[in-house]
């Protein structure tokens, strides 16, 4: 299957049936447009942006598309009002023995492979899909500070047993991490992700046939880290997370490629027209999908009208490197 380069984001959104009802159809209009790329996560939306996809796979060949989804951080209750976060937590994962208060970092995250397991299966039931292209940690960086360094890297590789444990029941395709801080932050400084550490627990996880194939990470222009900074060290030598990545054979999701709109007001005026295009929305989208490296520049769609103006780039080629780097001098 062909990857698209632009991919539907679902973070966006109140919990809603009106939000639901613009997801499923800008889903449709998205897969009608060429778009074959979808991301989501379980705690999207209280996990509405999750079944609002699910509706949409509905009428789609599975060989058509690829879905991402992520797990890590405790969705708030999609159900009984009456019925407060503690209860509910208390009802759905720890009587059960899926995940413990003292599992929990910051009151809101998690990444045990029995709580993984269990978003894992709620995902596949609303995604009405056996199995799962991809599936992320969701900022597992969170978690850094309060385990300190060796201990983090030791829970990431028993997050990544777990996951090849997914793959080998075929429930899911390949993993990842979904980032926000951890790969645009240099080393030394707090929440940094190495991914060459993240690379060797892969490697213990699932020696040289690993799964651990994709990272996620916001690129944008107010935002060009992944490009421009060289926050990752490969071999002794230091490069940017979209050049790391490159050289070891990971594939790049990026998120924020708009950065929720708040980067189109922040255009200069003519800055679309100068590169041939309609709109600040589809000039800031043609920057972050032309970055070398990028497989898929992820974009929240929640109207069939977004996903109509944003998939008129997959008519274009790509913008030159060169002239990607001039715009930064």
């Amino acid at each position: 299957m062909q990857m698209s380069t632009l991919g539907l984001g679902t973070y966006l959104g109140p919990a809603s049936d009106e939000a639901d009802a613009g997801y499923r159809e800008a889903g449709r209009a998205f897969f009608a447009a060429g778009g074959t790329v979808f991301d989501t996560a379980a705690n999207y939306r209280q996990g509405r942006s999750e079944r609002a996809l699910g509706a949409v796979f509905k009428g789609l060949p599975r060989e058509g598309f690829f879905v991402s989804t992520k797990a890590g951080y405790i969705p708030m209750p999609d159900g009984d009002p009456d019925e407060g976060p503690r209860a509910w937590f208390h009802r759905v994962l720890e009587q059960p023995g899926i995940l413990s208060v003292d599992d929990l970092v910051d009151g809101c995250h998690a990444m045990t492979p029995k709580y993984l397991a269990h978003q894992l299966g709620l995902s596949r039931e609303a995604l009405g899909l056996d199995c799962i292209d991809l599936f992320h940690l969701h900022n597992p960086e969170q978690q850094l500070a309060h385990l300190g360094p060796e201990a983090f890297y030791a829970a990431i590789a028993r997050a990544f047993e777990a996951c090849e444990g997914f793959v080998a029941a075929g429930k899911i395709r390949a993993y990842g991490v979904a980032t926000w801080n951890g790969f645009r932050v240099p080393p030394g400084q707090e929440g940094h992700l190495s991914l060459a550490r993240l690379l060797e627990a892969a490697g213990a996880a699932g020696r040289r046939d690993h799964h651990f194939r994709w990272i996620q990470l916001p690129l944008n222009l107010a935002m060009p880290e992944a490009f421009l900074a060289p926050t990752q060290v490969i071999g002794g030598t230091a490069m940017t997370p979209l050049a790391a990545a490159q050289a070891s054979g990971i594939q790049v999701q990026t998120s924020a490629s708009i950065m929720q709109a708040r980067i189109l007001r922040q255009l200069p005026d003519g800055f679309a027209e100068a590169f041939g295009l309609r709109t600040p929305a589809q000039a800031a989208l043609q920057f972050t999908r032309s970055c070398p490296g990028v497989t898929t520049a992820l974009c929240g769609m929640g109207r069939a009208a977004h996903a109509a103006e944003n998939m008129e780039l997959l008519a274009l080629p790509k913008l030159d490197p060169l002239a990607l780097g001039s715009l930064f001098g």
